[in-house]
């Protein structure tokens, strides 16, 4: 299993890759493309075309683990949800960037950002603002608002984003993602959510001469890992896991 998978009710690895020109889109090219995913992953059947122009090739979804991959206009995609380990994760990613250059015509130059991204979601049937709120706290400056007389949190998704050279290319950012509305919280009225921590490591603009997409891929993964391991396990995932158990 994941080393995270204990973490939370689902964690996830995802891959994008954001081209500044449009990716091909004829069929013949999109079936090659697939079909060659397919043979190192023959349980991804399941294909289909979303918005006339999104091609997605993904396992069954109903084991609660899968695979999935897409080619949008400008967008190169790859994920896997409740992965056996993140080493497989990481192999299915590195499929799809090292079959990108030679099936879709991706060159190093076309990058305009490649994302690695940790998600890991918390079902929970409440107030997400006020729950992150309660379990990570809003900070001293922020403090005296929440305190307001008869208030009530209603939109509170605590996110930083931090750069890690000079020029700004490589950036790591930490968010959360609530699904909560202002109506939900004035009736009362809940549905079971999915309440999503986000650990992304990005890079901007073209590749150095010397690196590939792959290259690249296992750089950001040892970034994100790391921030997972330092600044978010202890200090947000653990902390929110609690705070649900306590509800």
């Amino acid at each position: 299993m994941s080393p995270y998978a204990s973490l939370a009710d689902d964690f996830y690895v995802n891959v994008n890759l954001a081209t500044e020109m449009e990716l091909p889109s004829h069929r013949e090219t999109i079936l090659q493309y697939f079909e060659r995913v397919q043979k190192h992953y023959p349980t991804m059947r399941k294909f289909y075309c979303r918005d006339k122009r999104d091609y997605v090739l993904e396992e069954d979804k109903d084991q609660g683990r899968y695979r999935w991959a897409a080619v949008e206009a400008k967008r190169l995609c790859s994920g896997q949800v409740n992965p056996a380990s993140l080493e497989a994760a990481l192999d299915q990613h590195r499929l799809v960037l090292d079959l990108a250059p030679a099936y879709l015509s991706v060159s190093p130059l076309d990058c305009e950002a490649l994302d690695v991204l940790f998600g890991f979601d918390f079902a929970y049937r409440g107030n997400h603002n006020a729950l992150l709120a309660e379990a990570l706290g809003v900070g001293q400056a922020f403090e005296k608002v929440g305190e307001l007389p008869g208030g009530r949190v209603i939109n509170y998704e605590p996110s930083l984003t931090i750069c890690l050279d000079e020029d700004c290319r490589v950036q790591v950012r930490v968010s959360t993602e609530t699904r909560t509305n202002a109506f939900q919280v004035r009736t009362g009225e809940f549905n079971e959510e999915q309440l999503s921590v986000y650990v992304t490591a990005r890079q901007y603009g073209s590749l150095d001469p010397q690196s590939t997409y792959v290259d690249a891929l296992d750089r950001l993964s040892v970034l994100a890992r790391d921030v997972v391991e330092t600044c978010v396990i202890e200090q947000i995932l653990r902390p929110l896991a609690r705070t649900i158990a306590l509800k």
